[in-house]
């Protein structure tokens, strides 16, 4: 295991995991934990600083989280039970009306709201233009919602998979939640793509069921200082969910 070359995180056996797949001070629980395991193990001093410390605990997880290696067959079941993922040129017509989550906003309030939307437009979808220009709060619904068509990789992560892998062509029957609030959406149009070969994408597919294990590994780490840890003041509802994306 070795430091990544840019320094944005650790490198297992050739995988890179970032601040967004590690334990972080993002999460005052975990960093307490690893604080004061580095501590214990007197690898720092009470006053260390901030940077010092965080490379204390990379260093603490590189020798301390065992990974299990990926295999071949591993990586062969899990190409075949996800080829829809492994799909190029494939694009999707899409109109949305988006529903802006923002600190000032009543959430439960704004979820009814399109709730109602929604029933609205799944009895008729002809009306979706009309709405999005009334209620969206995306630029798109002055232009009746157009996203025009996308491509895997256009958008964020969790509205993409509402879009991709499937058949569906209409309103999606449920809202799709995103990091900027809560989506009505209608696929317009599919154009099929093409799957790759298992030969083209094995190193992806590797990198990433090896990334799966350490954030596995990292997870079961912490879980395990959890049990073992004083942390005054300070509330870990999960040991796992600051580890995984």
């Amino acid at each position: 295991m070795t430091h990544s070359e840019d320094g944005s995180g650790i490198r297992v056996n050739g995988v890179v995991v970032n601040d967004d797949g590690m334990a972080n001070a993002e999460s005052a629980a975990v960093y307490e934990l690893l604080r004061q395991q580095v501590l214990d193990r007197q690898l720092l001093p009470n006053d260390a600083d901030d940077d010092a410390m965080a490379a204390a605990i990379e260093e603490l997880l590189l020798r301390e989280v065992a990974v299990p290696q990926v295999d071949e067959q591993a990586c062969r079941r899990y190409f075949d039970a996800h080829a829809a993922d492994y799909v190029v040129g494939e694009r999707v017509g899409v109109r949305h009306i988006l529903f802006g989550v923002t600190p000032a906003v009543p959430v439960p309030a704004l979820l009814e709201q399109a709730q109602r939307v929604l029933q609205a437009v799944l009895a008729a979808p002809e009306r979706i233009g009309e709405l999005a220009r009334q209620y969206s709060n995306c630029p798109s619904g002055a232009e009746g919602g157009h996203l025009g068509l996308l491509e895997r990789g256009d958008t964020v992560p969790e509205f993409e998979q509402s879009l991709f892998g499937g058949p569906t062509i209409g309103v999606l029957p449920q809202l799709v939640r995103t990091r900027y609030g809560f989506h009505v959406v209608v696929i317009e149009a599919r154009e099929a793509g093409r799957t790759l070969d298992y030969a083209q994408v094995q190193h992806q597919v590797a990198q990433q069921l090896q990334a799966s294990a350490l954030k596995r590994a990292l997870s079961q780490y912490v879980q395990v200082l959890a049990g073992q840890a004083d942390l005054a003041g300070v509330t870990l509802e999960q040991a796992e969910t600051p580890l995984l994306r």
